[in-house]
């Protein structure tokens, strides 16, 4: 195979002259190739000319060339032959492999400015610490300069926060599993919406924990139905994503947070909030951290993470312990799951923070999220429940659907998404989606996945279930 692609003849069938003022030379380059293989003018196999023909034919620069190339081949659409040339990939291309809708990711991942970024902060992060630094244990709530970059990170949505009371975790997950742990026992209850974030029940599993799903009327979780919970349960502690929920992407207002804290403290149940989406939200309000340390309410635990607005692979969160509050259980807790954070990464986390980079990154994820949550709205047919930045949406469905074939027809047409059942703390869980926008490497290939999604729901897999097949 190798062979006969080498002698393949360069396709310049797709190339077209560049246009004036419709982005820069080489986005439009890459816009080209990634169009061309969708439409089928470039084919798996098919051999590109090579950067200096094409940098000639369209009167650019070689360096303009070689960028365009390297995005596309981050995405999986080329692949380089060395002196060979370069080629269509086989299993990359764009129209072939999954579309991922089913993954809470940041966009833009693969791109050419992520890969800068990740080289400049390589390069910063070891320039700024020892080897020793980056290669040695490092237990305990994280060194002074990382919990300062935590709070720097928090300001936007805490204020100003204690440093003494910043944790810095391996990731949100290990903040949650440890909290679990220093606060309750096992067999306790554990409080949460009835569809929730599958990593917390996965915790409350494994941990030994019983996740009591509490009830949700059109603004969140009904207070009513948690004081009801309260009082038959008795929980340990009361489980939260208040802002972008997971998966129902609705935020609970001010008012809603209020009742929910004063139910918490009747009962005086401690609350851990998960808020990784609150900086991507668009109109987010005050976090319940926030509001119960204004009001001496009932403790809460607040967690935030850099996987959803920046990447996942950073592996750093922030656990703010509120005030009064011992830290020891919970860093006992943490030493148990995962010892420490990985330095690497935390100083890298920290080398973004501090430059801003972070913050800038995080801006274009939203900007990037704001387009992708326009092309769903635009293609996806019926109730759509989602923020104007949100990674996700909550996509209810027809009556007549089957979900499950659904599911497995989508997967084997090369889109994956996640069903409610994932989210459901009981058996029972509605007919709806959620479709995540961040894992499409391209708005490109998030068009073509959420199209093949739209045609199913509206037309293959209404005939399939009426037709009872």
């Amino acid at each position: 195979m190798a062979l006969s692609r080498r002698l393949k003849k360069a396709s310049l069938s797709w190339v077209r002259p560049l246009t004036p003022g419709a982005g820069s030379r080489y986005q439009q380059i890459a816009t080209q190739i990634v169009t061309a293989v969708e439409d089928g003018v470039l084919r798996p196999g098919d051999r590109l000319p090579t950067q200096r023909e094409l940098a000639q034919t369209l009167g650019v620069d070689l360096t303009t060339v070689t960028r365009a190339y390297s995005e596309v081949r981050q995405k999986g659409i080329l692949e380089a032959q060395g002196a060979g040339g370069t080629y269509v990939a086989y299993a990359g291309s764009a129209t072939g492999g999954t579309i991922d809708l089913g993954m809470n990711i940041p966009p833009l991942l693969g791109s050419a400015a992520f890969s800068q970024m990740l080289a400049e902060g390589s390069g910063s992060t070891q320039a700024a610490a020892s080897s020793m630094d980056l290669m040695s244990y490092h237990v305990g709530a994280g060194d002074a300069r990382h919990r300062a970059a935590g709070a720097k990170w928090l300001q936007p949505v805490l204020g100003s926060v204690d440093t003494d009371r910043i944790v810095v975790c391996p990731g949100a997950q290990t903040a949650i599993a440890a909290l679990l742990l220093a606060r309750s026992q096992a067999g306790d209850a554990i409080a949460c919406d009835a569809l929730t974030y599958p990593g917390f029940l996965a915790a409350a599993r494994l941990l030994q924990r019983l996740a009591v799903g509490v009830e949700s009327d059109a603004f969140g979780m009904d207070p009513a139905d948690l004081e009801r919970v309260c009082r038959k349960h008795r929980p340990a502690m009361l489980y939260l994503n208040p802002t972008i929920q997971n998966p129902t992407a609705l935020t609970l207002s001010s008012a809603r947070r209020t009742e929910l804290l004063r139910v918490a403290k009747k009962f005086s149940l401690p609350v851990i909030e998960d808020d990784p989406y609150w900086l991507l939200a668009e109109q987010p309000p005050s976090t319940m951290f926030s509001v119960a340390a204004n009001t001496l309410s009932t403790p809460v635990y607040y967690v935030s993470t850099l996987s959803k607005c920046i990447a996942p692979g950073l592996r750093t969160a922030y656990l703010v312990v509120p005030a009064g509050e011992p830290l020891t259980p919970v860093l006992d807790a943490l030493r148990s799951l995962a010892l420490m954070p990985t330095p690497w990464m935390t100083e890298m986390a920290s080398t973004w923070i501090e430059s801003g980079a972070a913050v800038q990154w995080m801006a274009q994820v939203k900007r990037e999220l704001q387009h992708r949550q326009a092309i769903a709205a635009s293609i996806l047919p019926g109730e759509i429940q989602a923020d104007p930045n949100g990674l996700h949406l909550w996509l209810q469905l027809p009556g007549h659907i089957d979900l499950y074939r659904l599911i497995q027809t989508a997967l084997e047409q090369g889109v994956s998404v996640t069903d409610s059942a994932s989210f459901a703390t009981g058996a029972f869980s509605p007919l709806a989606l959620r479709v995540s926008l961040g894992g499409a490497i391209d708005r490109t290939r998030l068009t073509h996945g959420l199209n093949r999604l739209a045609d199913l729901l509206n037309g293959d897999m209404a005939g399939r279930v009426s037709d009872g097949v």
